[in-house]
Parts: C-alpha cells; structure tokens; sequence
C-alpha cells in the first residue's frame, strides 16, 4: 500500500508520513506543486494524499491533469486544504477528487478516509490491495 503525500509544510508531512506509516503505508511525500505529475509517475501510488496550496502549482490544477490522463483518471485522490471554504470542497469534487479533509483533521479521520480509498479504488479495478 503506497500512498504519495503531496504537501509543502514539512511539520504536517512528517506527522501525516508518521500517522499513514505507523497503519502500514509506505509513504512517498514531495513538496511542490511544480513536479507533482512526474513524481506520479515515477512512485506509483495506490493513492494521492493531495494539498490545495503548494509552490509552483495548485492541487487543484495536479488534479485536472490527473483525472484528465488516463493512467491517473482513477487514481484516488485525498485533497487536503487549510481553508475551510464550502468553495474549495466543491472545486476540488467538481475535479474528481475522491475525498476532502480540511486541516487540522484527527489522526483516526486521515487513516479512515485514506483506507476507504483503497477500499473503494480496489473495488473500482484501481488501487491495490
């Protein structure tokens, strides 16, 4: 199970890393926006654990070229934001994404949505088990 952690703040990476690793992911993380597609690529993932706001590029803009390319259409994306805004969970499932948690989230909230998106990945034909 590899989940790819999109996010630029280094303190709730490695708490996020720490959390996923301790449930049993292998946990990728990259920090900017800019290179998020080709780090796609090249790791793998069996889910994308995505911030809104990175340097070089939005998760909203990784995440239309996502679902727009057909090796990643049903990749399960976790979007993740520190604005709260009904705007930014509409914009961000208007896109495809296949999940929404706004920061700060409990611990046992990011492990529950992150194993129902493998669940539901799996049962889609995406994702593994």
């Amino acid at each position: 199970m590899r989940v790819l952690l999109v996010e630029d703040e280094a303190n709730i990476l490695e708490a996020i890393r720490f959390i996923l690793s301790r449930d049993g992911w292998e946990v990728m993380a990259h920090g900017t926006g800019a290179t998020a597609l080709s780090e796609v690529a090249r790791v793998r993932p069996d889910v994308v654990v995505l911030d809104v706001m990175l340097p070089g590029r939005s998760g909203f803009d990784i995440l239309r070229d996502l679902r727009a390319a057909d090796e990643t259409r049903t990749l399960p994306v976790l979007m993740l934001t520190a604005k709260g805004q009904s705007r930014d969970r509409e914009t961000a499932m208007a896109l495809g994404a296949d999940a929404f948690l706004t920061k700060p989230f409990s611990n046992a909230e990011l492990v529950e949505t992150v194993r129902g998106l493998l669940a539901e990945g799996a049962g889609q034909g995406g994702g593994a088990v």
